[in-house]
C-alpha cells in the first residue's frame, strides 16, 4: 500500500479501488525520464501514479491538466502516452524545471502537446478560459509546505543521529499556499480544484493524490 496512492472516482465495478503504483523506488521511476536538476522539488508526484491514473481515466488525444503542476510529473506522463496536457505552477523555479523535463521528454520520443503558464492555479478557469469543457482528467497533488515533503534522513540512515530534513521548503514567497496552515491550504486548494472543474467535459474526472498530514 503506497501512502501517496491516489483517490479517484470509479468509472465501473470493474476498475481497482486500490492502483498498484508504488511497487519501484520512486528515484527508479524517474531515473532517466527527468532532468537530474528536478530532483530537488520537495513534493513531486510518483511517474507510476500519474502513468496509472492518465490510462485509467484517458484515452491518446485526451487533455490532461494539473493546476499543480511542480516539476511536471503529469505533464511528462501525459506526452509519453499521446495525451495532450495543461498545467500551472506559482514557482517560476519550478516552471523552468517543468520546461526541461518536457523538453527532454520530447528528446525521447514524446508525442503529446504540453504547455505550462507561470501564475495562481486559484485562477485556473481564466488562466485557461481557451480550454474549458475541453480536459478529460484533472490530476494534481496539494501544495502540503515543509511539514509533509521533502528528504529524509533519521538516526537509521546516519548512525543514530538527529532526522535531518533537506529540499523540504517549496519558496520564500509566503503567497505560495504551501505557507498557510491547515485551513487556509484547504480553502486555497478548494478554490484550485473549483477553477478546474471548469475545465473537464461531461464525464471528465479530477483525481487528488494525497499524503497523511502529520505535526
Amino acid at each position: 500500500m503506497n501512502q501517496n496512492a491516489p483517490t479517484t472516482p470509479m468509472r465501473s465495478s470493474v476498475l481497482a479501488s486500490v492502483l498498484p503504483t508504488g511497487q519501484r523506488p520512486s528515484r527508479l521511476q524517474r531515473q532517466g525520464r527527468y532532468t537530474p536538476e528536478s530532483m530537488c522539488h520537495p513534493g513531486k508526484m510518483l511517474p507510476a501514479i500519474a502513468a496509472t491514473v492518465i490510462d485509467t481515466f484517458t484515452r491518446p488525444g485526451d487533455l490532461v491538466v494539473d493546476p499543480t503542476c511542480g516539476i511536471g510529473t503529469t505533464l511528462v506522463e501525459a506526452i509519453h502516452r499521446g495525451r495532450d496536457a495543461a498545467g500551472v505552477e506559482y514557482e517560476p523555479d519550478f516552471v523552468h524545471l517543468t520546461l526541461g523535463n518536457l523538453r527532454h521528454s520530447y528528446a525521447h520520443g514524446a508525442t503529446g502537446r504540453a504547455q505550462v503558464a507561470c501564475g495562481d492555479a486559484r485562477n485556473i478557469a481564466t488562466i485557461y478560459r481557451a480550454l474549458h469543457g475541453q480536459a478529460a482528467l484533472v490530476l494534481t497533488s496539494p501544495p502540503y509546505g515543509s511539514r509533509t515533503h521533502g528528504h529524509i534522513r533519521t538516526g537509521r540512515d546516519n548512525g543514530g543521529g538527529k532526522i535531518i530534513k533537506h529540499h523540504n521548503r517549496y519558496s520564500i514567497d509566503r503567497g505560495n499556499l504551501a505557507h498557510q496552515p491547515l485551513p487556509g491550504l484547504l480553502d486555497g486548494f478548494g478554490q484550485i480544484l473549483t477553477g478546474s472543474a471548469a475545465l473537464l467535459r461531461p464525464g471528465g474526472v479530477i483525481a487528488v493524490t494525497v499524503r497523511p498530514i502529520r505535526v
